[in-house]
């Protein structure tokens, strides 16, 4: 049987090259970047989706929330089992560490990122954060947590303390809890933990992590953490802390009621605290740099990409991280409706740094909160510092629950954090 040949008319080739054209049209506007993230950094995420779209109107942003715990939960099985991962992904600073070296997440150092070539532009020690020990960059700072001593205005003066004497040293903080006890009632501070939380991320040395150094050797029985752990025994003995713990529902009670005096945490809860925490307080809080003339990080959050995500959107994954961290206008639209301090040290000059705070009394906090970033030293991580927190955190409270000597309890932290470095 003889093949033939149809031949087209015009019109049907035009049709033909309509609908084909038609297509891809859809299928570009059809595409979709996936971001996973958790609150407060969700709203965030999709308040820049109209900037994103002025870049990219064919490609839509789809945000998955969950909670802090939840989300990293799901980025941890997602990561290990390489099921629904999303094309970008939000981490606390904790959790940093612990994917760093798990090889699940791509390279940022490498080559189509490069992220090195915008190093300067943020924080020193937020880059060093996402940075393993082989020089691997893992993810890029989108907001930082300088670390402040937020106190009670109206309890300290019932109790005829000064800021000054506040903070002037850890044994006069303590000190002054004493007394503000016996003036008003009030706690110095929600849990002792929360000293020790503190006083462990000041003083690190250069190349030192948190728990462990560069070659992963530990570091939990050195002098910063037998004198986090006395402190947070002297503030136990002395029952100036209220026993409860962060996120609880006593713990911001303890701030509406005026019952817990001080709060050393990340600039971002004064936020926390105006917006949902305790805002009937408005007006009640100041900021005060840490004590001891101390300057420490307390959380942050980064974007990542895992390597395991769809191949096709890494380039514009890449961009969106670009543009949540390197856009000054998107920094600042975080700053000023979240209270998200920007890692972005071009955002440092604008006006917003230097108005009065209403919660805070009118105070122009985010001042000191600025030369604290400029002032906190980089701290290597570890793919074990959560597991190190938890050991310690079990430790700490053997010591303040049982009475166990200290330097016992830092040498069974040391034996077992140990054991764990060497996997």
């Amino acid at each position: 049987m003889r093949k033939t040949t149809q031949r087209r008319s015009p019109a049907r080739s035009w049709s033909v090259l309509a609908l084909t054209m038609l297509l891809l049209t859809n299928a570009n506007a059809q595409q979709t970047l996936t971001i996973a993230a958790f609150p407060a950094v969700d709203e965030i995420v999709r308040s820049a989706i109209p900037q994103w779209k002025r870049i990219h109107p064919t490609v839509d942003i789809k945000v998955v929330s969950r909670q802090f715990a939840d989300h990293h939960t799901a980025m941890t099985t997602a990561l290990s089992t390489s099921f629904y991962l999303p094309d970008v992904m939000a981490l606390e600073v904790g959790y940093v560490g612990r994917f760093a070296q798990g090889g699940g997440l791509e390279d940022l150092s490498k080559p189509p990122y490069n992220i090195a070539q915008f190093q300067s532009r943020w924080v020193p020690y937020a880059y060093q954060q996402a940075t393993s020990r082989k020089g691997t960059v893992v993810a890029a700072p989108t907001d930082i947590g300088p670390g402040t001593l937020l106190y009670r205005a109206d309890v300290l003066a019932k109790a005829g303390i000064s800021e000054a004497e506040l903070t002037q040293s850890w044994d006069s903080y303590v000190a002054t809890g004493a007394r503000i006890k016996s003036a008003t009632g009030s706690y110095l501070m929600a849990h002792a933990r929360d000293m020790k939380d503190i006083v462990i991320r000041t003083g690190i040395q250069p190349g030192e992590g948190l728990y462990f150094d560069s070659q992963s050797r530990v570091l939990v029985t050195s002098p910063r953490f037998v004198r986090a752990f006395e402190l947070a025994r002297k503030v136990r003995q002395q029952k100036l802390d209220a026993r409860v713990s962060a996120w609880s529902n006593e713990w911001s009670e303890g701030f509406k009621r005026g019952t817990i005096a001080t709060q050393m945490t990340g600039a971002w809860l004064a936020g926390h605290l105006n917006n949902w925490l305790a805002p009937n307080t408005k007006g009640q809080w100041r900021a005060a740099q840490l004590p001891e003339g101390a300057f420490a990080a307390y959380g942050g959050t980064f974007f990542a990409i895992a390597r395991g995500a769809p191949a096709a959107h890494k380039g514009l994954a890449w961009e969106f991280i670009q543009m949540m961290t390197l856009n000054r206008e998107v920094q600042l639209a975080a700053f000023k409706a979240q209270d998200a301090f920007p890692s972005l040290q071009e955002t440092y000059n604008d006006p917003f740094f230097d108005l009065p705070i209403e919660f805070l009394g009118g105070q122009k906090a985010r001042v000191g909160w600025r030369s604290a970033a400029s002032r906190i030293a980089a701290v290597s991580v570890h793919k074990q510092d959560a597991f190190a927190d938890e050991v310690i955190n079990t430790e700490l409270d053997k010591v303040l629950d049982r009475g166990k000597d200290i330097t016992e309890a830092l040498a069974d932290a040391q034996r077992l954090l140990q054991r764990r470095a060497l996997r």
